[in-house]
């Protein structure tokens, strides 16, 4: 179906704010998020397909709705009946997040009957002098051990705490243990799911005033036991249709970047894929054939596939923003790193981060 091209234009979003025993005011003093920041807010979900349009022609249109109605025009050739691939958020830990893990996409399939399990990503947008996270285990283990240490409270001896900070990024596969310690805001970007599987929460009480619900053994049936030894990934900078751009992430699944742009438009392609832009410190403008929108500070818009390009341009000397987008295919960001004039070694060891590729054959890739 061919849509207007006044339907194809940039969509703010209205983000879901969730309280959380963790949560704090952030969102809302720091943020910008409309909401109680006595309410113990901690995730504010930026891009999801129950967000609701607050703009233009398709005004209180969930995402899920855009994907009805627009289909291939939103999302390309990805399949318009499921949900939308994509889920990013801004989280703000003022405690510990519970110790957990997610499953891939065949257990979630199988035991859950869910489409997709959950890979993420963090970009730490602040972080405390102090601040940690759980990341993996200190050494390998197994099964046996780990539901013996859950039930005589010893899981911890196990955890693998790292210290990170602003700007870090953190690739977080299915099977990998983790926690966002206090302290700590990040970005985040994962697979369209809320599967996760608890396995210790500090003995605490919910907002309910009830304990908060473990699941020992589903976490046991997708954990990964080997030792980790990774932390905070490399990055590259690199400059490409006329912006500065640092790529953060690039698996099967999503493709993060955080970009500068400046007041001089400049114009990126969709690859016929939708993208979500989330400004940080500053407003910036973004354009379409068939409309333009302002975003303030920490705001997002989604760009559907059909516009083909959307134009970027700060209020002031310059804006960075969070880019996420699908991937076309898993040559694209290395298609781009190298026409941008990256190093080909580069290039490899930063893929190799989240799988083996090889970036060698990379002719005709979309960029």
């Amino acid at each position: 179906m061919t849509m207007a091209s006044d339907e194809l234009y940039p969509y703010l979003l209205d983000p879901k704010l969730t309280t959380q025993v963790w949560g704090g005011d952030e969102l809302v003093k720091l943020y910008g998020k409309n909401g109680d920041p006595n309410a113990r807010l901690g995730e504010s979900w930026e891009c999801w397909d129950e967000d609701r349009v607050r703009n233009g022609t398709l005004a209180g249109s969930t995402v899920g709705e855009l994907r009805g109605r627009l289909g291939a025009q939103l999302l390309g050739d990805i399949d318009a009946s499921r949900i939308f691939p994509v889920l990013t958020k801004i989280i703000t830990a003022h405690d510990w997040l519970s110790v957990q893990v997610h499953p891939d996409d065949a257990y979630a399939q199988r035991v859950e009957h869910q489409p997709f399990g959950k890979t993420e990503c963090w970009y730490v947008l602040a972080a405390q002098p102090d601040a940690e996270i759980v990341y993996g285990w200190s050494r390998d283990t197994s099964r046996d051990e780990y539901e013996a240490r859950v039930a005589d409270g010893t899981l911890g001896e196990l955890l693998r705490k790292i210290s990170v900070k602003e700007g870090d990024t953190v690739y977080i596969p299915h099977g990998l243990v983790h926690a966002i310690g206090p302290g700590v805001t990040v970005f985040e970007t994962q697979q369209a799911s809320d599967l996760t599987y608890r396995m210790f929460d500090y003995n605490r009480l919910g907002l309910d005033g009830k304990p908060r619900q473990l699941h020992v053994e589903k976490a046991a049936d997708v954990l990964d036991y080997a030792q980790t030894t990774s932390g905070a990934l490399r990055q590259i900078d690199y400059h490409f249709e006329g912006l500065d751009r640092t790529a953060l992430i690039a698996d099967e699944n999503f493709i993060v970047e955080r970009v500068t742009a400046v007041a001089e438009p400049a114009t990126m392609a969709t690859s016929n894929r939708p993208l979500i832009l989330t400004t940080l410190e500053h407003a910036m403008e973004v354009s379409t054939a068939g409309g333009s929108a302002m975003l303030e500070r920490f705001q997002t818009a989604l760009i559907p596939a059909a516009a083909g390009r959307c134009t970027v341009a700060s209020q002031g000397p310059s804006a960075a923003f969070m880019f996420v987008t699908p991937p076309a295919s898993d040559r694209q960001l290395p298609a781009r790193l190298l026409a941008a004039g990256v190093a080909q070694a580069d290039v490899d060891a930063f893929m190799a981060q989240f799988r083996s590729a090889d970036a060698s054959t990379l002719a005709g890739a979309p960029l």
